[in-house]
């Protein structure tokens, strides 16, 4: 499961990049940089890879290095927490930093996830 990003506004620069790993039995996708309408893409399709990943049934999203996140990330992270509970897994999320856990405050959507403060404490079982 390589790492992907998504194209930049410079030649060298990307504003999101998503890694995908198996850990623990879970598999992590941790996004990096700004979660929005223009890199949301590369997110969708990486939680799809590890939506389909057959060796576990537990997803954790690893957002310690995500700066920002805007309403179309936060859709892309409440439909993929979908599709893990209707496929019988769970989505975590873990390591929210306070300019992205505040969306889920104001949306309320962190009554629905279940958010772990590290990476460490989201992939124990």
């Amino acid at each position: 499961m390589p790492s992907s990003a998504a194209e930049g506004t410079g030649p060298t620069t990307s504003r999101l990049t998503v890694d995908i790993r198996l850990q623990d039995r879970s598999v992590v996708v941790s996004p990096a940089g700004e979660l929005d309408h223009d890199s949301v893409a590369l997110l969708h399709e990486r939680l799809a890879d590890a939506l389909a990943n057959p060796d576990t049934d537990r997803l954790v999203v690893d957002c310690h290095d995500l700066r920002f996140c805007d309403s179309t990330g936060l859709n892309a992270l409440i439909a993929a927490r979908r599709e893990a509970h209707d496929a019988g897994g769970a989505l975590i999320l873990a390591g929210l930093r306070p300019a992205v856990a505040r969306i889920f405050e104001i949306t309320g959507a962190h009554t629905v996830f279940d958010i772990r403060p590290d990476l460490a404490s989201a992939v124990t079982r």
